[in-house]
């Protein structure tokens, strides 16, 4: 490999590092936020916590490296504006085209890993985490339920349960209390069970045990009831889709079903590597400055740009779900002309338009 081929390939590499390391904080931080969400609603067993937060950030690595691409391209490409590297290399005649080399050396490779995420990892990491999950909610464990400890309830009640089965659907020495209004409401029973009504909602069903109701604060008015059976309704777990969802369903599977949420959602899977590959060759006539000029305002418009695009692909996506775009169309309104784009502007930076007569 040349020795510039080598010194642009490490520039633009260790800036693209730099970028996704940043992003990948900032993407964490956001899905860790709602994982936790998840968990303290009683919807995810807190064992599933690191497991969903790996495979929720597999499906946003596509978006976080198309950007971290771009965004480390233009800050490589600027630094050379600034500190003059750029016009000394242009003076010897290393143009845009010269420099592509390097530039799809690092390029390509990310390319291929955003289009094999998006085909393949990601909707292979959703139908993974939906099986843990749908695992999962059929067990009381997930409603934080765990043995020998207090569990506070979406209700604002208070479970304890003294002894579980070990596959979580029975219990043993339970007792709740829960407050409805100005009235104090306490349970307990020597065993329980799980059980379901409907797709999500989930019931708690107590045998064999005693009821205590009265005021909260002072009073004498309490009603004391021996029952056999009774039930409490548990959080209600996460929505289940079914398993035909386009969303669950392979690549390899919608390209021959002929649903509009199919067509909508391979559309939404075959368009962020083509994203990527346009953005990364509009990085550098975006980062071309003067030395003096500051290099972050490129970079800000470009991430306006990049921003813009992704949400009109998201925007894209539901218009052809929801039949407001022809099924043929699909989104390649949006990917192919920025492509085009990038490919003439690429091609296009460093010449200069010439004057009348200069010929002469």
């Amino acid at each position: 490999m040349p020795k510039l081929d080598r010194y642009l390939f490490t520039e633009f590499t260790q800036s693209f590092l730099a970028a996704l390391m940043v992003l990948l904080v900032v993407s964490l931080g956001g899905v860790l936020v709602d994982v936790l969400g998840e968990v303290a609603d009683g919807k995810l067993p807190a064992g599933l916590l690191l497991s969903q937060l790996g495979l929720s950030t597999i499906a946003f690595l596509p978006l976080i490296l198309s950007l971290s691409l771009m965004l480390g391209l233009m800050l490589a490409i600027a630094r050379l504006y600034r500190d003059s590297e750029m016009p000394v290399l242009t003076s010897i005649g290393v143009g845009p085209r010269r420099m592509l080399r390097p530039l799809l050396m690092l390029v390509i490779p990310i390319v291929v890993a955003v289009g094999v995420i998006s085909l393949w990892a990601g909707p292979l990491a959703t139908r993974t985490s939906q099986a843990m999950i749908d695992q999962a909610n059929r067990s009381l464990i997930v409603a934080g339920l765990e043995p020998g400890r207090f569990t506070m309830l979406s209700n604002g009640g208070v479970v304890y349960v003294g002894g579980m089965s070990p596959d979580g659907r029975h219990l043993s020495k339970i007792f709740t209390q829960r407050q409805q209004g100005d009235r104090l409401d306490v349970v307990t029973a020597k065993t329980g069970q799980m059980y379901f009504q409907g797709e999500i909602s989930r019931f708690l069903q107590l045998q064999d045990g005693y009821r205590v109701e009265g005021p909260a604060s002072e009073g004498k008015d309490y009603r004391l009831l021996r029952y056999a059976s009774n039930e409490i309704a548990l959080p209600d777990r996460t929505d289940k889709k079914a398993d035909n969802d386009p969303e669950l369903l392979p690549t390899t599977q919608l390209l021959g079903d002929k649903r509009i949420e199919a067509n909508a959602q391979l559309h939404s899977r075959i368009t962020p590597p083509l994203l990527c590959l346009a953005f990364a060759l509009l990085t550098l006539p975006l980062a071309r400055s003067a030395p003096r000029q500051s290099r972050y305002g490129r970079v800000m418009l470009g991430f306006l740009g990049y921003l813009v695009a992704f949400l009109m692909m998201i925007n894209g996506t539901q218009w052809l779900t929801n039949g407001k775009l022809p099924p043929g169309l699909g989104l390649w309104w949006l990917s192919l002309p920025l492509l085009v784009m990038g490919v003439w502007a690429y091609a296009r930076d460093g010449r200069l338009p010439r004057r009348k007569g200069a010929r002469a």
